[in-house]
């Protein structure tokens, strides 16, 4: 790098341009609100990085003159000025309208179908340019990759994400039982008899597992069910909910988007509830498009919410 060029800072070349609007050095330091002998300093360095005095005291005793150096510099001055500006601006400006960002949220399989619905509808009449990558998330790696710009948003409950991130609630869910409609059993509420002597069909996250939370509880209460039946995807879940006989007990939120189609039951049995929550990097806090994103992602929510309302207020869901 030109030694001239590293010598030279951004409070120099502000330094200039308050020299040239006051041409007087104590008027500009109380623009810049520094003092006259620092301001004073600035101009030594600017002296001699530029080879030239830029300015010379004024004839009439008062205040100073540009050179005609100076005066040859300021259009570019003013240029660089006006570019430096736009630089720092352009950190804090977002146009959903215009962007054509890509977005990536790192979500499992059920709130990603649970959140999916409602938001990509939303992000597509706001930003129709932008782009939304759900992918599935590596727990134990989901925090660097926030912090390094790879991931944007992770949805999970609050055992999965790691104390340096910053989370939300989105929103608390319970479960319900879903069989399909017309199913042999017919549409008495289930008993935890009835529930225990069914195949259930199971959805293991990791894969080839059939025993989960649901069985635990069973088993505080001595009791076991059959879940003949397992699958990693909730997408497969109504399909095969609607061909088999099986029944299957699965987040609220979830199975409330098949209610036309599944019959849906207060399961037989305590299950606790959980909270499902959003989670980014500090990093990403104050980032405009980021706090755009996040703001879709909570008024998709939120519309889920009011249109469940609106639902339950005009009908009444086959739930028992």
């Amino acid at each position: 790098m030109n030694r001239q060029i590293g010598d030279l800072d951004i409070s120099l070349l502000f330094a200039l341009d308050a020299l040239l609007l006051e041409q007087n050095v104590t008027r500009a330091a109380t623009r810049l609100h520094i003092t006259q002998s620092a301001l004073s300093g600035r101009l030594t360095r600017l002296r001699r990085i530029f080879n030239d005095p830029l300015f010379v005291p004024s004839s009439s005793g008062r205040g100073m003159t540009p050179t005609s150096h100076m005066l040859a510099l300021k259009p570019e001055l003013q240029r660089l000025l006006q570019q430096l500006t736009q630089f720092v601006q352009s950190a804090h400006v977002f146009d959903p309208a215009t962007s054509e960002r890509t977005f990536r949220i790192a979500a499992m399989d059920n709130p990603a179908a649970i959140l999916a619905p409602a938001l990509l509808p939303l992000m597509r009449m706001r930003a129709p340019a932008v782009k939304v990558a759900f992918v599935l998330p590596d727990k134990s790696l989901v925090s660097e990759q926030l912090e390094r710009g790879e991931v944007d948003l992770f949805i999970g409950t609050a055992q999965d994400a790691t104390a340096n991130l910053i989370g939300r609630r989105l929103f608390n869910e319970a479960f319900l039982t879903a069989q399909r409609i017309g199913h042999p059993r017919g549409t008495d509420p289930l008993s935890l008899d009835t529930f225990c002597e069914l195949d259930h069909l199971l959805i293991s996250s990791s894969g080839g597992m059939f025993n989960g939370m649901v069985d635990e509880v069973l088993g505080d209460l001595g009791r076991q069910r059959r879940v003949s039946v397992s699958v990693q995807s909730y997408a497969l879940a109504p399909l095969i909910l609607n061909a088999t006989d099986c029944i299957c007990t699965l987040p609220r939120r979830f199975l409330q988007q098949y209610a036309g189609s599944l019959d849906l039951f207060t399961p037989p049995l305590a299950l606790d509830t959980f909270s499902m929550n959003l989670f980014w990097h500090a990093t990403v806090n104050a980032d405009p498009a980021h706090r755009w994103l996040r703001s879709m992602v909570f008024d998709a929510v939120q519309d889920q919410r009011n249109e469940r309302a609106d639902h339950e207020r005009l009908s009444h869901q086959r739930y028992r």
